[in-house]
């Protein structure tokens, strides 16, 4: 395992975290709208359906509100491993219900809580499980993974996952803070024209973005031979 190497100020780890949380609460109805439509090939599918996919997609988004409550206020420990009042925890709804899309964004909620937990590699491995092809959740989750990547020492994945999640996310809201965390981390790694480039996109591309307003002075830093 690669030795820790915790990536201080300017890099905003909360930042990426508080990011994927909103987005994920704010656009879970559409992970939770159901599968989708359903084609009738053989009388086994309809069965399937209605006995067992149906059901259980009940039960999971059942297990799911409940671990949203501790997750909303931040005791990531319980959203996570459960209590002692019935409910299981987010690792036990995503291995229980992982058919199902509440299972499958129970993964992401788990990698979030791992990641504020501090255990970086867990956190990677349940979010990597997740899959959206939502504009802003999917960025979200992936920039929340490059951070993890940054804070296990491996500085090029974790640069090359926010270049890859800015692209993604293609908005003023995201793409900014992404790119100057990976420009940081190019600068770390002395790889200044890689900073430049991303930096540049900020100002060419998100200049209406708060972050635009004092992106000349990193540019001007990457700039510096």
């Amino acid at each position: 395992m690669a030795d820790k190497k915790q990536i201080q100020d300017p890099l905003d780890l909360d930042q990426a975290m508080s990011s994927s949380e909103a987005f994920i609460i704010k656009y879970k109805n559409k992970f939770l709208a159901g599968i989708a439509a359903i084609v009738i090939v053989v009388g086994g599918i309809l069965g399937y359906q209605n006995f067992i996919s149906e059901p259980n997609e009940k039960k999971a988004s059942e297990a799911l509100f409940q671990g949203e409550q501790y997750f909303m206020a931040d005791n990531y420990e319980y959203a996570l491993n459960g209590d002692s009042l019935g409910y299981e925890g987010f690792l036990k709804v995503a291995d229980e219900f992982g058919g199902t899309d509440a299972g499958k964004l129970a993964n992401a909620y788990a990698g979030i809580c791992y990641a504020q937990l501090g255990q970086y590699e867990n956190a990677v491995k349940y979010l990597d499980k997740f899959s959206a092809e939502d504009q802003l959740v999917s960025p979200a989750l992936m920039g929340t993974m490059g951070n993890c990547y940054i804070q296990l020492g491996q500085l090029d994945k974790g640069a090359a996952t926010l270049m890859k999640a800015a692209d993604k996310a293609n908005s003023h809201s995201l793409s900014p803070i992404y790119l100057i965390q990976a420009g940081q981390v190019y600068e770390k790694l002395g790889k200044k024209s890689e900073a430049l480039k991303a930096y540049q996109t900020v100002k060419d591309k998100y200049f209406n973005s708060y972050q635009s307003m004092e992106i000349d002075k990193y540019i001007e830093r990457a700039s510096v031979k």
